[in-house]
């Protein structure tokens, strides 16, 4: 057992979603959100890079003393499974061990809006889910395949960088692959993906173009294809997806894109109304034909306005989803309005929503 087991058995206790450990301090916890620092003295860099070396393979080893950052997951029965970034910083080696949960929670048991479910409900395509670094993307997606094992005779392939919730077949055949371990790249993998008679294939980030390109041509071809990105708006990660290819390809981009997508659900974590916990707050855009003909004719600022008129498609906006919450009392109204607010600072199209507009909502 690893000297820092004890560390990550804190962090379970904790109910700290992330374990901070680096050279020149005390071990941090992210709790709610929020780094708080522990009660330990400072970890010197030689005491720091023997914590961490005692948890790697001598491959592992030789792979961060070449490329001074690695990835791996470390698991640990009974607690979960440790998704770990080892990297060097000025004072010494560092380390961020985000917590897996051993158990994969449902759409119901995350609070995630039932209409995943009709999402979902598809036999090609392409779904993303996005939001920004610890917003829950990952324990959206684990619980949507979840939903699919428990319920489709599926061959399910997902490709992660590390591998995060372990699944275990149930309807479905599921077979997990993990970059480094088992193939050298995401573009390597879903290449190779497509020749493995698979009906859903799951890209752990759609990291460059190529990657991006291989997921849209599997979408086009008969596969449902989850991945996720870095952004915090449905339409904000439909610029980025085009916005990744040449000029000259972008209005072909735009044809394949409206043709392949099926929904876009981003999200984002808000305190609960005790602040003992956060919640999800979820935007979902269902590409529905107004939606494809706007992504095609390149008038994407047209389409937060049907999302918002879209309810009986199951669209739901930030606005909306944060309404909800507030009438639900799940949230509290000065959170809801803190957020939109951070929200309409970063895209001036969305006007400040105030506290009493939350409230008729």
């Amino acid at each position: 057992m690893a000297k820092l087991d004890e560390l990550l058995k804190l962090t379970k206790q904790q109910n700290a979603s992330d374990l901070h450990l680096t050279s020149g301090s005390a071990p941090y916890l992210r709790i709610n959100g929020d780094m708080v620092k522990l009660n330990y003295r400072s970890v010197s860099a030689e005491v720091c890079q023997g914590l961490i070396f005692e948890m790697l393979s001598e491959g592992q080893k030789e792979l961060f003393l070449e490329n001074l950052e690695l990835d791996f997951g470390y698991p640990m029965p009974g607690i979960g499974r440790f998704r770990v970034n080892v990297f060097m910083q000025q004072k010494g080696i560092g380390a961020a061990f985000r917590l897996i949960p051993e158990t994969i929670l449902t759409v119901q048991e995350l609070g995630l809006p039932e209409q995943l479910h009709d999402l979902i409900n598809v036999s090609e395509g392409l779904i993303l889910v996005t939001g920004p670094t610890g917003s829950g993307k990952s324990t959206t997606l684990a619980a949507l395949i979840h939903a699919i094992n428990q319920r489709q005779r599926s061959h399910i392939i997902t490709i992660e960088d590390p591998i995060e919730f372990v699944h275990h077949n149930e309807q479905s055949l599921i077979n997990q692959r993990e970059v480094s371990s088992h193939t050298h790249s995401f573009s390597n993998a879903l290449r190779a993906t497509l020749r493995e008679d698979p009906d859903i294939i799951l890209v752990g980030e759609m990291r460059d173009l190529e990657t991006i390109s291989l997921a849209l041509t599997a979408a086009e071809t008969g596969h449902l294809v989850f991945a996720t990105l870095h952004t915090n708006s449905a339409v904000k990660t439909i610029d980025r997806i085009i916005d990744v290819f040449p000029e000259a390809q972008q209005a072909q981009i735009r044809g394949v894109l409206s043709e392949s997508l099926r929904g876009i659900v981003a999200q984002s974590l808000i305190p609960r109304a005790d602040h003992l916990a956060r919640v999800p707050v979820v935007e979902i855009l269902v590409n529905i034909p107004a939606v494809a003909n706007l992504i095609r004719e390149g008038k994407g600022f047209q389409i937060p306005s049907v999302m918002q008129t879209g309810r009986t498609h199951g669209m739901v906006t930030f606005e909306s989803a944060v309404g909800d919450l507030i009438k639900s009392n799940v949230i509290s109204r000065e959170d809801g309005h803190n957020f939109l607010a951070r929200r309409s600072a970063g895209n001036k199209k969305l006007p400040p929503t105030s506290p009493a507009q939350l409230s008729r909502q």
